[in-house]
């Protein structure tokens, strides 16, 4: 019996000796671990210290550098000085110029313009004689030929007048109607007397309404290509200009948009009517209908045209009125045509 209680009282004071060493071992790793953090700190603090020298350095220079040059920044002063160099560069280029010397560095190569179209354009312009003047007809045959896309593409005609836009006599404006339609879908508004929208409607608007027209303009809704109004009706569009201007749906009354027979207008708008005008270049456009329209569908809507734009000759024009007409396709090349008056 004594000795079973000499055994338990050994291994006790083992088991104290094994708890004492493993707490000696933990002291000396958290002893390491807290040298370690307070090492990693001196040095953030050391190099923080550094950061903080190197920006007051910095903001010195930049002050000094302000209080000599008069108010300026240093980064200014750069600027100026790049700016110097560049004009010095530039006078020395000038002064070799003048000398009759070519100038340094190699004349960047610039392709024609031509062989920077696509292939079908390529091959479409190859059937365009350069410099020959075709007749209408021959012109709207060969367009047909030279149209490059797989859609029905438009056929446009652009002639350089010599009037001067600027005059308000020679402000070339009209419209017709093309025999053949121009080929696209037109959707026509009217904004008229519930009386007039009815018979409107019947003449085949789309949109023939009273106030509830000004509710879909407050909204910002534009679901028409054409706007017809009565005369009575035109000061309530007023305040809608500064949108409907710019896109060229005001009514106006040159253009046959603000009249008091509203059928006959709707009807003549589904049928073909079209609006041209000289630009600020004083150049016509106009699209005179589809490729599929064939050449002598196109040659009447052409002829059509023409008489209209030969009536629309300003009496004070004392130079040149047609100066050279253009027809091409979408995509197209350009093909030049005889003058018709000249």
């Amino acid at each position: 019996m004594w000795e079973s209680f000499a055994r338990n009282d050994h291994g006790k004071e083992i088991m104290a000796e094994d708890k004492g060493q493993k707490i000696e071992e933990i002291k000396d790793e958290v002893t390491e671990k807290v040298a370690e953090v307070k090492e990693q700190i001196e040095e953030k603090v050391v190099q923080a210290k550094a950061d903080l020298e190197q920006k007051i350095a910095e903001v010195k220079e930049d002050v000094e550098t302000f209080a000599k040059s008069g108010k300026k920044s240093k980064k200014h002063i750069e600027e100026v000085k790049a700016e110097e160099e560049r004009q010095a560069r530039k006078a020395e280029r000038a002064a070799v110029e003048a000398a009759g010397e070519k100038p340094k560095g190699a004349k960047p190569v610039t392709r024609p313009k031509i062989e920077r179209r696509g292939k079908k354009y390529q091959e479409a312009h190859k059937l365009v004689e350069k410099g020959k003047l075709y007749t209408l007809k021959d012109a709207l045959d060969l367009a047909l030929k030279t149209s490059p896309v797989k859609f029905d593409a438009s056929l446009e005609a652009h002639v350089r007048l010599g009037v001067d836009p600027r005059q308000a006599d020679q402000n070339i404006r009209a419209t017709i109607v093309l025999p053949n339609g121009n080929g696209k879908t037109v959707r026509v508004a009217v904004f008229a007397p519930l009386d007039v929208c009815k018979a409107a409607k019947a003449a085949g608007a789309d949109i023939a309404e009273d106030e509830e027209f000004l509710k879909q303009l407050d909204k910002g809704e534009i679901n028409f290509d054409v706007l017809i109004s009565t005369p009575q009706y035109m000061p309530k569009l007023g305040k809608y200009a500064r949108f409907l201007v710019p896109k060229v749906l005001m009514p106006n009354p040159k253009a046959g948009t603000v009249t008091m027979d509203v059928e006959k207008a709707v009807k003549e708008s589904k049928a073909g009517k079209v609006e041209y005008r000289v630009d600020k270049q004083s150049i016509v456009h106009i699209g005179l209908g589809k490729v599929s329209f064939g050449a002598d569908k196109l040659l009447e809507n052409a002829n059509t045209f023409f008489d209209s734009l030969k009536a629309q000759k300003p009496a004070s024009l004392k130079g040149t009125y047609v100066k050279s007409v253009f027809i091409t396709t979408t995509m197209g090349p350009s093909i030049e045509i005889e003058n018709l008056y000249n």
